[in-house]
């Protein structure tokens, strides 16, 4: 397929901007794949849609605050870095993104807080993209718990206003517990301790694997083939207790749901020759788009993402393209809130 074939207008006027009061009361909009149905719901109605046997499976990575906002030596001016990864934990190495990218350059300090922190650049990596070495004495927990004190929730860019404290809690499902991600898993936003309970209740079983996000989930496509885009790679980890339960709904024929594309990305990256999920840790750097075979699910919860992303691209594969698309223009119709902190999709 085609990028241009992703391509709409997206009224800035559906960028959510907060998030609805409640978790669980954002607006749902269900997909029949077989009958082509739609149908417009609360998120907490979703209980209607499961029962016992079923697995939903959830990505309970947790976002760490990766925008740290500091001075350059001498000259104090002001820079953004955006952590990205760790990519070592003895020496306090970090692949990061800074903004001015043209004033940071090799060699250069960065000061952040009243010099709580002090960070220098050995390297480039992109035009944007920078290793850093934090100079930090003490130990690893100081390390983070000075990076959680300075550092600030990493909000998209598309959300146009500064951050407010409860994006702190909101920017984070309320599973969260395996820290790495620099974004959330934006369809597990939407789950309550209640709306949980009354899953548990109902005999659907919850499952988790962790993929930590990176920013190259946003990534913009730049070819119009898309055979021709590649993926940023994501550490994941998909453990034995959910393979064995996903495995067994499988077999009993029941319902197994990817909350998020991102734990969708994490099954369909651990699949064994036999067609059934297998244990796994690693990166991946797969790329679903249509046509796509999935293997594992066939119940997925998402988010309504931007125009010609990845992620818009990987939901169209498992409801299929026109269904989709069209689905896509409903909600643009139907006023649905878009996005991060946007309403949420079942397709079934």
């Amino acid at each position: 397929m085609k990028l241009s074939e992703f391509k709409f207008e997206l009224p800035t006027g559906l960028v959510g901007l907060y998030p609805a009061e409640n978790r669980d009361e954002s607006r749902l909009m269900v997909v029949h794949r077989d009958s082509g149905e739609i149908e417009h719901r609360v998120f907490k109605d979703i209980v209607e849609y499961f029962g016992e046997g079923d697995v939903m499976v959830s990505n309970d990575t947790m976002v760490f605050p990766a925008r740290l906002y500091g001075n350059k030596e001498k000259t104090g001016a002001k820079i953004e870095v955006f952590l990205l990864r760790e990519l070592n934990e003895e020496m306090h190495l970090w692949d990061v993104l800074v903004d001015p990218a043209r004033k940071i350059r090799v060699g250069n300090k960065l000061y952040f807080g009243d010099g709580d922190l002090v960070a220098e650049v050995i390297d480039n990596t992109t035009s944007r993209g920078r290793t850093i070495r934090f100079l930090f004495d003490g130990t690893d927990e100081e390390f983070y718990k000075t990076i959680e004190s300075l550092g600030e929730t990493p909000l998209p860019k598309y959300i146009k206003r500064p951050t407010e404290p409860e994006d702190k809690e909101r920017f984070q499902t309320i599973y969260a517990k395996n820290k790495g991600a620099v974004a959330a898993p934006t369809a597990g936003l939407h789950f309550t301790r209640q709306l949980l309970k009354r899953l548990e209740i109902k005999g659907v079983d919850m499952s988790y694997i962790t993929l930590h996000i990176g920013l190259g989930t946003f990534r913009p496509v730049d070819v119009e083939d898309l055979t021709k885009h590649k993926m940023d790679s994501e550490n994941f980890f998909v453990s034995d207790d959910t393979v064995s339960r996903v495995n067994q709904a499988l077999d009993n024929k029941k319902r197994v749901c990817a909350v998020g594309t991102t734990t969708m990305r994490a099954l369909e990256s651990s699949v064994s020759a036999n067609g059934r999920l297998k244990p796994r840790e690693g990166w991946t750097d797969k790329f679903i788009f249509p046509p796509y075979e999935f293997k594992i699910c066939n119940a997925m919860i998402t988010n309504f993402h931007m125009p010609e992303s990845t992620l818009l691209m990987m939901a169209s594969a498992f409801g299929g393209y026109e269904q989709v698309m069209e689905a896509y223009q409903i909600a643009m119709k139907e006023k649905y809130r878009f996005l991060t902190y946007g309403d949420a999709m079942l397709i079934i």
